[in-house]
């Protein structure tokens, strides 16, 4: 099994790269390989995914191989974040991760189409 998680993202977006950039800071001790899709697009063959659902939607491969998608991706880092383990177990309280999934497809798909629209790619 691999010993680190890997973050697949779209540096493209501006607001995903800053978000990016300071997850990073915060998990610099942490085992997290970054994949960006905008820099190399053939990232997004290694998930069997379509490119642009990869730019839509954060990706992140856990420690044992399962493909987490959205703000399940936000929970796998947060596992894997010694200070933001908390933001994990509390996002797992039943209704609320339910809520926050659908809250962060909506963010995810508006902030894609304003993406697209601005031609960031």
């Amino acid at each position: 099994m691999p010993e680190k998680i890997r973050v697949f993202y779209n540096s493209a977006c501006p607001v995903c790269k800053a978000g990016i950039s300071a997850q990073k800071k915060k998990t610099a001790s942490c085992k997290v390989d970054w994949e960006d899709v905008h820099v190399d697009q053939d990232k997004a063959k290694q998930l069997n995914a379509e490119l642009e659902f990869i730019r839509e939607r954060l990706h992140v491969v856990d420690k044992d191989g399962n493909l987490k998608v959205g703000y399940e991706a936000f929970i796998t880092i947060w596992e894997n974040s010694p200070n933001e383990q908390w933001k994990a177990r509390v996002s797992k309280l039943p209704g609320l991760r339910w809520c926050l999934n659908k809250l962060y497809n909506v963010f995810a798909r508006g902030l894609y189409l304003w993406n697209r629209a601005l031609k960031h790619w």
